[in-house]
């Protein structure tokens, strides 16, 4: 059989004599698996033996298969072998190695990333309504038509429940457009009194310098008897100076919301066109106004009470809400809301 297929059965006998002292010569696990690859991989010397069994004689090649599978066994068998004697010689200079010294000061860790500015102002606001005395309450942002319009007392044909204004899912679902759907889940699984603060990410079809499609809000409510609007005023100065600081100038505007009456905004001075001597000249953010709109707020309405189960007779109480962008543009004089979206690692690292 040998004069027959001298070509096979030489590379074979070749290949059986050579892979032991190949094997040894390896002396890490990498090197000893690239060795095995040139060996039995894809590609290999044993590979390329088998496609010369095409040229075997049919009747030898039962034969001289089994002579392939013979080697291909024991070079297998070999590799093994070898792979557990280097990890064994690897554990043993490991324990025969010197102690660590645990005593050595530990190595400067990796620098971490820091909170974004959202979150930053998020929970600053979230903490001072805390420290006044209010609960963190949470709801769905996929919320219930009646949650996020009806029982807040939109109309039907409000421009807000528009498919223009507010992203509609299915079966009289929406992604929220203001967190004020907590304060009508809070109202109906709690009994009051009862002073919440729910800050969450809502949705609207608005895209500009100071809105964005997918923002984030911070409302806060309070309920119980003789609540007065002296209240509301109350927490808005202690919040304005708390978060802003001493003396910033803030002004109420009536407004209409259809969950609150009496209704209004909340403004601070414009941070982007202020002059030396204090004064305001106006500027595209403010609208030339000198003003920037951070909340809406007011009593509660009576038919949002009703709605949740609550008697208005007995209870009263205001609710207010703010954008944490817009108090962060003006936390941080930044005139473009979208730079807090777009991950520009230059501008996160200011923070």
């Amino acid at each position: 059989m040998a004069a027959e297929n001298p070509t096979i059965l030489a590379s074979l006998d070749a290949l059986r004599a050579g892979y032991a002292s190949r094997f040894e010569a390896a002396a890490t696990e990498q090197a000893l698996r690239d060795e095995n690859a040139k060996i039995l991989g894809k590609k290999g010397e044993l590979t390329a033996i088998l496609a010369m069994m095409r040229d075997v004689p049919a009747d030898q090649r039962k034969t001289v298969g089994a002579r392939v599978n013979e080697v291909k066994t024991e070079i297998e068998s070999a590799f093994e072998k070898r792979l557990k004697a280097i990890a064994g010689a690897a554990r043993k200079k490991e324990l025969e190695a010197p102690p660590f010294d645990l005593t050595l000061p530990a190595r400067e860790a990796a620098p971490r990333g820091h909170k974004h500015p959202l979150s930053i102002v998020r929970e600053e606001v979230v903490d001072i309504f805390v420290s006044l005395g209010f609960q963190v309450h949470d709801g769905p942002e996929i919320e219930l038509e009646e949650n996020n319009f009806g029982k807040l007392g939109y109309p039907p044909d409000h421009p807000a429940t528009d498919m223009q204004d507010t992203f509609w899912t299915t079966n009289n679902l929406v992604l929220r457009s203001h967190t004020s759907n907590v304060q009508v889940r809070a109202m109906t699984a709690h009994k009051p009194p009862m002073a919440f603060v729910a800050p969450g990410t809502v949705f609207r079809r608005d895209d500009d310098v100071t809105h964005s499609p997918m923002f984030h809000q911070v409302e806060a409510f309070l309920i119980d008897r003789n609540v007065s609007m002296a209240h509301l005023k109350g927490v808005l100065a202690e919040f304005a100076e708390r978060f802003y600081g001493p003396n910033t100038p803030v002004r109420l505007r009536p407004s209409y919301f259809p969950f609150v009456e009496p209704g209004a905004e909340v403004d601070v001075a414009c941070a982007f066109c202020k002059q030396a001597d204090g004064t305001r000249r106006g500027c595209n953010l403010c609208k030339h106004t000198g003003w920037i709109e951070i909340l809406g707020c007011g009593m509660i309405h009576p038919i949002v009470f009703e709605a949740c189960g609550i008697d208005p007779e007995t209870w009263s109480g205001f609710a207010l809400g703010m954008g944490v962008e817009r108090l962060a543009m003006l936390r941080y004089d930044l005139p473009d809301v979208r730079l807090f979206f777009e991950n520009d690692p230059r501008f996160l690292a200011q923070f």
